[in-house]
């Protein structure tokens, strides 16, 4: 009788999509779309501050411009387009924002002092999550990590994320790591958020 080792544990690995010119553009146009959504928040925040004297309508027109021309374009890489999708929630959310202000400024009833109150909440609770998400990576733990990438991808697909808290997501990743651990016989599992038919889901695979 031959005598056969143990089956080796099949690995889960991501499969990267294939890589095209087209896909090194859109890339980069993704970056500076980025780049310019980051720099349209700071010029709205200094302008409702009274440290700029104008509303920075060009690079919102620019940046819209943007928004739209990529929501009407096929994004083929899954990544890219995953990554458009977080941008453009979270620029949404931001005009909402700057329009509601710039109606308070319009109708008189704006309060700068009480912008700036909110402005410094809104520092100190990002400051709280950079803080925690720092923590988490040095404990290797992966609830916190993909929290904030898990909401923008919820938001940019118009699922209610009002629900969601850190504590929850951090909970139910927990329990399936402990699952697929012992089903795989791996020391690691590693997650990753994806969108599926429309919705956001955790994809897993075992940790090299």
């Amino acid at each position: 009788m031959i005598k056969t080792g143990p089956k080796p544990v099949k690995s889960l690995h991501w499969r990267a999509d294939p890589v095209s010119m087209e896909d090194v553009s859109q890339e980069e146009e993704i970056k500076v779309l980025e780049i310019k959504i980051h720099q349209l928040k700071l010029d709205y925040e200094k302008y409702f501050l009274g440290t700029r004297p104008t509303e920075p309508a060009m690079t919102r027109a620019e940046v819209q411009k943007t928004v739209i021309r990529f929501s009407n374009t096929r994004i083929t890489n899954t990544a890219l387009r995953f990554k458009f999708n977080s941008l453009n929630g979270r620029y949404q959310a931001f005009k909402r924002r700057w329009d509601l202000t710039l109606r308070q400024i319009e109708a008189g009833s704006y309060k700068r002092h009480v912008f700036k109150a909110d402005l410094r909440d809104r520092e100190r609770e990002s400051a709280a999550e950079i803080k925690t998400s720092r923590a988490g990576a040095a404990s290797s733990d992966p609830g916190v990590d993909i929290f904030e990438t898990y909401r923008d991808a919820m938001l940019a697909t118009g699922q209610d994320a009002s629900g969601l808290t850190r504590a929850k997501l951090q909970s139910a990743i927990k329990k399936q790591e402990a699952a697929l651990k012992k089903k795989f016989g791996c020391e690691r599992v590693d997650f990753k958020v994806v969108v599926q038919d429309g919705k956001v889901r955790l994809k897993a695979a075992a940790g090299s």
